[in-house]
């Protein structure tokens, strides 16, 4: 019971996420591959069958493939995440009244986000190309 509610509530962030990820495609100060990233990750600890789908998905799939292959993540990606960021984070800085301690954290934490993404690699070692147009393999159960 215990493990049918928590696959449950996995499927369930996952899907929001993955919602969340889609509308950020439409709205510009809303991120699309963290929250498909994060949608990714829920799915594989509570679908397979749902994992697997999005790995297929021909908008989202290769964003996830990238990243389970080899933690890459593509320029494009890094540059439209860092042109979100940096407004929104400097918006947040300037015009909303709080606390120097809480802007402070706002501040470390668009900086570390920028330094991970920009850490990461921009393409897959090897081939270029070695993940493009492949569809993924099906994971044992």
């Amino acid at each position: 019971m215990v493990k049918q509610t928590s696959q449950l509530v996995l499927i369930l962030l996952g899907w929001l996420s993955l919602i969340l990820g889609f509308v950020g495609i439409f709205l510009p100060l809303l991120p699309t591959t963290p929250f498909v990233l994060l949608a990714a990750f829920f799915f594989s600890k509570g679908s397979t069958k749902i994992h697997n789908w999005l790995l297929a998905n021909k908008l989202f799939g290769p964003i996830v493939r990238d990243w389970e292959s080899s933690g890459v993540i593509r320029p494009k990606a890094k540059i439209l995440s860092t042109a979100m960021i940096i407004p929104l984070f400097t918006w947040t800085l300037i015009m909303v009244q709080v606390h120097w301690s809480i802007k402070i954290i706002v501040a470390l934490s668009g900086i570390l986000v920028l330094i991970f993404i920009w850490s990461r690699p921009s393409e897959t070692s090897g081939n270029k190309n070695d993940m493009a147009g492949k569809k993924p393999a099906t994971p044992e159960l």
